[in-house]
């Protein structure tokens, strides 16, 4: 028996465990930062995971491994330059929806609800601002990206010639972080408030929130995110004179697999976690229903399972894979071009 109940003290512990809840709120109201702040842990392990990949040359590890630790920073500082304010912003709303959004679109929104933050067309509006600032991000996340693979790799792995980044590079890569932080310098949170408003307020995004609201957006919004960074990342990295040829083509194929393999494992995971995730939820609610924060919790618990699939099997166990089947067709290409 007290083995019994040391067990269901520490499960129930999940669901009133203050931290948890902590950073299911981050997640609802930060959805884009907590994403971006979940790469950089995850990233810790994934250059080992790429090191390890065996029978692969290590230059292509090296860029795959640099690229890795490009990708993580850089979308962390972006995220966190847009993603606070706009979290506050949409805040505002949220405690003081009649002061944002016109008293037919209240209406709308919160439907039977007394509280707009049950509702799945307003939570789904929201989120799509939120998570959707992972996509806005995308192209200039991954110009920043391909520019610091290979200075990266210089610094950590590389001495060889081919891989030394041009001056002109390096310039370049300070001019776009220097343009990064005016672009993404934080406007009034007022002003955004009333801009997120007018959008709310429109018929066509109303309709369009109640059509989807049911939806796994949240997973389809992380795979359209990288779906977008990796087609950019792979037209800059084509672009770049300072990686040779053939570890380019490399790298653009670890890319395009880690993507694909990951998109396509993440959904089928999801689907599997579907009824697990739901008694979960259904628990959380009953646990946690005097709590006045639990319809966002809710909500967090919604952004963060799609990012933990998509992260874990993307930086655990995707690289691994990725870094091998790529070298395998690059030899193989290579191997056609010589019998021509």
């Amino acid at each position: 028996m007290k083995v019994n109940s040391q067990r269901d003290i520490s499960f129930k512990s999940i669901y009133t465990n203050r931290a948890v809840k902590k950073g299911l709120e981050f997640a609802s109201d930060y959805g884009a930062l907590f994403a971006a702040t979940a790469s950089v842990g995850f990233s810790m392990a994934r250059p080992l995971a790429i090191w390890m990949t065996p029978k692969t040359e290590r230059e292509n590890r090296a860029l795959a491994v640099s690229k890795s630790l490009s990708s993580s920073f850089t979308g962390f500082i972006l995220a966190f330059g847009l993603s606070v304010p706009l979290g506050k912003s949409i805040s505002k709303i949220d405690k003081h929806p009649e002061k944002f959004l016109s008293a037919s679109s209240l209406e709308h929104y919160k439907g039977s609800f007394n509280n707009i933050r049950n509702s799945k067309a307003y939570e789904f509006g929201t989120q799509l601002f939120k998570l959707g600032l992972g996509a806005l991000v995308a192209i200039p996340k991954s110009v920043i990206v391909a520019a610091g693979v290979p200075y990266i790799a210089k610094k950590l792995f590389i001495q060889k010639n081919e891989y030394v980044l041009k001056s002109d590079d390096s310039m370049n890569l300070n001019n776009k972080n220097k343009d990064s932080a005016v672009m993404f310098k934080a406007r009034p949170t007022e002003k955004i408030a009333r801009g997120i408003g007018k959008i709310l307020d429109k018929k066509w995004f109303m309709e369009f929130a109640d059509k989807y609201k049911d939806t796994n957006f949240p997973m389809h919004i992380a795979a359209i995110t990288d779906t977008i960074a990796t087609l950019s990342f792979l037209n800059q990295i084509n672009k770049k004179k300072t990686i040779e040829e053939n570890r380019k083509k490399t790298l653009m194929y670890n890319a395009s697999i880690s993507t694909g393999l990951c998109i396509a494992g993440s959904y089928i995971t999801d689907k599997i976690l579907d009824k697990p995730t739901q008694k979960f939820i259904e628990k959380y609610k009953r646990v946690n229903q005097n709590d006045k924060n639990v319809a966002k919790q809710i909500q967090g618990i919604k952004i963060v399972k799609p990012l933990l699939i998509l992260g874990s099997i993307y930086y655990l166990i995707i690289p691994f894979i990725s870094t091998f089947l790529a070298e395998r067709t690059k030899n193989h290409n290579n191997k056609n071009i010589e019998k021509l």
